[in-house]
């Protein structure tokens, strides 16, 4: 199958969709990879990386999504809705409960969109959203405590404290793979950690993991009121795959948290848990509501592509290498791989996007049924 690799576009956007490595694992394989110049120069490849390694390195976007198979690592942006195509098969993180216009625009040009981050592993997990919830995490509270600084808008604390001063209070809303992450580095910075979530079981793991050194509380509207009106730094680390993020801190809520206190909302590209959170970029992070200081960057990991593109790049290359060798087939004989496509044949098909937008969807298995009848 012929694939195509374009350069991202979200501004500073730095990661690529595959590492020379992976290239020369998907030429190998009996396929031609076109990526287009300068595509994974800020992650640290350049064009003659990915010639060494096989690939046709080709001057534009177009001419990277003009194959079958286009693999990118954030979703397509407006400028490239023109782009999609009904014979195309689209591989990257989509996060459609939260951009009604990408998913009318993968409708409407008919485009076969597989997310990365709704496909399910055997056990439950997702492990193609896992390695960037990794970078996330263990991104929020050092981007956290930076803008805790006073000449970034933050209170004027130090997370670690000094001898005779107390440390800093962080605050973690998930104890998925981003909380998990968010509480271990906020732990080595020397702050007061306290997570909350919704599941007993997941609870106890992580007062185990960590050994007592994060408070583990039972999460409902009022141990969040709680622990809120104490914090420094607060981080959005709630999860439900495919759908909207359930908004946990209304703007009410907000007016109790101290003036100068930092949200981390790394759920802000799924809509985001904290009410008064918008996607915002590298460029501008963040924005001040009722006194507190909001970063929503969108694309945390891109920040540090190098690392990022290889962890995620590890991850996808085995379904690439499915999704090339047997198109659609390998989606039908895997119902974990199954699950994450979003968009077929102008049809949405996850339940969660059509119930977070508002729209019909069906039953993916159902939708590549029908195409072949």
């Amino acid at each position: 199958m012929d694939i195509g690799i374009p350069k991202e576009t979200k501004p500073h956007e730095g990661r690529v969709a595959a590492t020379p490595a992976a290239v020369t694992t998907l030429i190998a394989a009996g396929h031609r990879v076109r990526i287009e110049r300068d595509a994974g120069a800020a992650s640290g490849y350049p064009d003659d990386a990915y010639r060494a390694a096989g690939a046709d390195v080709v001057p534009t976007a177009e001419d990277a999504w003009a194959q079958r198979l286009v693999m990118k690592v954030k979703e397509p942006t407006p400028a490239e809705y023109a782009l999609l195509r009904a014979d195309q098969i689209l591989f990257t993180y989509l996060h459609l409960a939260a951009d009604r216009p990408l998913t009318q625009a993968l409708l409407e040009a008919g485009t076969t969109a597989v997310a990365y981050e709704t496909v399910e592993g055997t056990h439950g997990d997702l492990p193609l959203l896992t390695p960037m919830s990794e970078v996330a995490g263990r991104m929020a509270p050092q981007v956290g405590a930076y803008h805790l600084e006073r000449a970034l808008g933050g209170r004027g604390v130090l997370l670690g404290g000094v001898p005779g001063v107390a440390a800093g209070s962080v605050v973690i809303l998930g104890g998925g793979v981003v909380g998990l992450n968010a509480a271990k580095i906020a732990v080595g910075l020397g702050a007061h950690v306290t997570l909350l979530d919704v599941d007993p079981h997941r609870l106890r793991h992580l007062d185990d993991v960590f050994a007592g050194r994060v408070q583990t509380v039972m999460s409902n509207a009022g141990t969040i009121a709680d622990a809120i009106a104490h914090a420094d730094l607060l981080i959005g680390a709630v999860l439900i795959p495919g759908a909207r993020a359930p908004q946990l801190v209304t703007r009410e809520a907000l007016r109790t948290m101290q003036p100068g206190a930092v949200i981390v909302d790394v759920a802000v590209d799924q809509g985001g848990c904290i009410e008064t959170s918008r996607p915002t970029t590298h460029d501008h992070p963040t924005h001040v509501e009722e006194g507190v200081l909001h970063y929503g960057v969108a694309n945390m990991p891109g920040a540090v592509p190098n690392t990022s593109t290889r962890a995620l790049a590890y991850q996808t290359l085995p379904y690439a290498l499915r999704l090339a060798g047997e198109g659609l087939d390998a989606l039908r004989g895997d119902e974990g791989f199954l699950a994450g496509l979003n968009t077929h044949a102008g049809r949405l098909t996850h339940l969660g996007v059509g119930e977070a937008l508002d729209l019909p969807a069906i039953a993916p298995g159902r939708a590549l049924d029908d195409a072949i009848s």
